[in-house]
């Protein structure tokens, strides 16, 4: 069964571009991954499928409510459970106060078969999410964007390259190569006329792939 991504968001179009192109497509082709994006307003018992509402204690903007949340949460569990087989499932919240994403906790939660991913937006979710329905709640970075969305791509794809096949080779993965200064043709390019020239390493077009290597790894270091 392909590892399936299951997103909650009240802007589901926000996805299609990117998780239609590059390996993301070849991916969900290849039945590699599963994605969904579900909106929460589906999930809202007001007739005007408003899913927010003004802070207890009051402050600035509206905080996305707790029941359409519990509401996807519980139909995407069902849904899956159709499938005939147990899913090793991690429910993930979004939030500045989330552990870091980092490539461990990538390469941790790609042995799950599936991601539940909670984004929030306006000024926060219902505390409440984050203490029971979410098992964790993660931060791609030390500053605040409008919503999870980005964070949720982000997040796929830093799992989805510990999924076998996903990148098509795995030496591809930075972790084992390491990362380190790159270069192509042509070996001296001329940025204008006239102008210095901007060369290659000579170091990379020796073919002493012992040099190469030692230069790379002290390159890598930097």
């Amino acid at each position: 069964m392909p590892m399936r991504f299951d997103i909650l968001t009240i802007f589901p179009g926000i996805f299609d571009s990117y998780l239609h192109e590059s390996l993301f497509k070849r991916a969900q082709k290849q039945r590699l991954i599963a994605v969904r994006a579900w909106n929460i307003r589906d999930f809202t018992d007001d007739r005007h499928q408003k899913v927010d509402d003004r802070p207890f204690g009051g402050g600035p903007g509206m905080v996305l409510k707790v029941q359409p949340i519990l509401a996807a949460t519980k139909k995407i569990t069902r849904v899956s459970a159709k499938k005939g087989k147990a899913m090793r499932t991690r429910t993930i919240l979004f939030s500045t106060r989330g552990k870091r994403l980092d490539a461990a906790m990538a390469k941790r939660l790609a042995k799950y078969d599936q991601l539940v991913l909670i984004c929030g937006r306006y000024e926060g979710v219902d505390e409440r999410v984050a203490e029971h329905i979410a098992d964790e709640e993660v931060s791609i970075g030390d500053y605040v964007l409008s919503g999870g969305e980005l964070a949720a791509l982000v997040l796929m794809e830093a799992v989805s390259r510990h999924i076998p096949g996903f990148l098509g080779k795995e030496e591809s993965l930075e972790e084992i190569n390491g990362s380190f200064p790159t270069y192509t043709r042509p070996e001296a390019f001329a940025p204008r006329k006239g102008g210095k020239l901007w060369k290659v390493p000579g170091v990379l077009l020796s073919g002493n792939h012992q040099e190469i290597e030692a230069w790379r790894r002290e390159k890598g270091k930097a």
